[in-house]
Parts: C-alpha cells; structure tokens; sequence
C-alpha cells in the first residue's frame, strides 16, 4: 500500500502528473520557484527518493534524467482511499461516512464510477457464459 506523499513530493508528482511527460530536474525546479524559493539538489533529490520508492522510472538523457509518473493521480488517490477504508472495524459505517462528506458533484462522479463498473463485471459475466 502507498504511504501518503509528503507536501514536497506531491508538489513534484503534481506536476510529473499533469505534464504527463517525461520531465526533467530543471524543469520541476523552474516551475516550483514560481511558487517557493527551492534549491535544484533539493529538487533533485526529492525525484532520487520518487524514483526509489517506486513512484517515477527514469531514463538518462544526455547528463540529466528524464522522470516519469509509474501511475496516475487517480490510482494513487484511488489506494490511499482503499488503504484507509480497509482499515475500519466497520467498513459499511465508513462508507456512509465516507459518502455522507461528498458533494453533490462527488456523489455523481461516484454513480457514474459504480456505472462503469457494473457495466464491466455484466461483460465479464457475458463473456464467459459464452465460453461455456
């Protein structure tokens, strides 16, 4: 299970996330300072400890690396949700919980999610009754 990002890493993955494209150290760097004044080995080694702890994979370009996200936003938020459900003695009550807090917006995005789903588990069903 992922561990939650730390302010640092986030911002970096935000950006790695929403260029989705390979990125350089000097390109997070330039972007970060418009923000927050930051050191490029500060930089460079927050992408160092992403790329240890599985979240980009690297490939050398020239002298530098070129970073890119291993997943997406959504599958990381996806199991940070997933990790702190699992651990409720009561998983039904934390999703009424859970659901009690969403917007309206969320709620939509939620049936339209269960939707797909359903969708998916009814093909699969089909699928392999016409295997049989």
């Amino acid at each position: 299970m992922p561990r939650q990002l730390g302010e640092l890493e986030d911002a970096v993955m935000t950006r790695v996330w929403q260029w989705n494209r390979p990125v350089t150290v000097r390109e997070v760097l330039e972007d970060l300072q418009q923000e927050r004044s930051i050191a490029y080995t500060t930089v460079m080694t927050v992408m160092d400890n992403l790329h240890q702890k599985g979240w980009v994979r690297r490939e050398v370009d020239g002298r530098a690396y070129r970073y890119m996200a291993v997943s997406t936003r959504a599958a990381y938020s996806a199991a940070l949700m997933n990790e702190a459900w699992s651990t409720s003695d009561n998983l039904a009550a934390a999703l009424v919980a859970f659901f009690g807090m969403m917007s309206q917006e969320q709620r939509e995005a939620l049936r339209d999610a269960i939707r797909v789903v359903e969708g998916d588990a009814n093909r699969d069903e089909q699928a392999q009754t016409a295997e049989r």
